[in-house]
């Protein structure tokens, strides 16, 4: 098998195969697992609200959640802002659990957004860029679709330094300097910034409902490859940021005026 074959295998394990599982362990366990559930990865209350309130959407307007897995951040921003949530997620196993979870309405898409041109206000991409191998691709049609006074947040895992040891398969870390450049080609500028790192760690019960899904994935499938290959990836960015050799990087940004 390629390196190529091993980075999509990888890639459907954690997004497509477990996303499903996760829909079915949290639907078990009741309503009130699924948000946290469908949070991981993507940062926890204080940094999903840090985004709202910089974001500032206006209630029932619609909301672009781009990658948007399983769908936890979407409807998070619904509950919290009355936003209206429209997602676009490459995996089908993802997509459905967005559907089956939360009843989101999902367009199973990648970097190629089925989006008419400036036709979103805001929105947000969260943990999406490091997976996407044409990275400069993605970044100039988060800006196609943009409206010229959108607001959009994103949280990118950039890299300290070029050359990332052990990253997980089919990721791809830009450094702070080659993620600039890629927001300032594609015409986006940052209007405020942040670490993930800074914000205070979800409360007990969000962890403890997580956890309780999380325990139910490993207790139903642990014996599983797929499972154990999506731990694996997930346990690879944990020690990368653990050791600071990546850093979740918050920012929100909009169009920049070329008139």
């Amino acid at each position: 098998m390629t390196g190529t074959d091993d980075s999509g295998a990888a890639m459907e394990a954690e997004f497509d195969t477990v996303a499903a599982w996760t829909a079915d362990v949290a639907l078990d366990l009741g309503p009130e697992h699924h948000v946290p559930a469908g949070c991981r990865g993507s940062g926890g209350p204080a940094a999903l609200r840090w985004f709202l309130q910089h974001l500032a959407p206006r209630p029932r307007s619609t909301f672009l959640d781009v990658g948007a897995g399983v769908g936890g951040p979407a409807a998070f921003a619904a509950q919290e802002a009355g936003v209206r949530p429209v997602l676009t997620e490459p995996q089908g196993g993802a997509c459905r659990a967005a559907r089956r979870l939360f009843g989101l309405p999902v367009l199973q898409a990648a970097s190629a957004l089925p989006v008419r041109d400036g036709a979103v206000s805001v929105g947000w991409c969260l943990g999406v860029l490091c997976t996407v191998e044409d990275q400069p691709q993605l970044v100039r049609e988060l800006r196609r679709v943009l409206a010229p006074d959108a607001r959009f947040g994103l949280l990118v895992y950039v890299a300290e330094h070029d050359e990332v040891r052990d990253a997980p398969e089919g990721n791809h870390f830009p450094t702070a300097g080659a993620l600039d450049g890629l927001l300032t080609d594609a015409g986006l500028t940052v209007l405020t910034s942040g670490h993930l790192a800074e914000f205070a760690a979800a409360p007990p019960l969000w962890e403890e409902r997580a956890g309780a899904v999380e325990a139910e994935l490993e207790r139903r499938h642990g014996s599983d490859e797929r499972f154990t290959t999506a731990e694996r990836q997930a346990g690879r960015i944990g020690r990368l940021i653990a050791d600071g050799e990546v850093r979740g990087t918050m920012l929100v940004v909009r169009p920049v005026d070329r008139s």
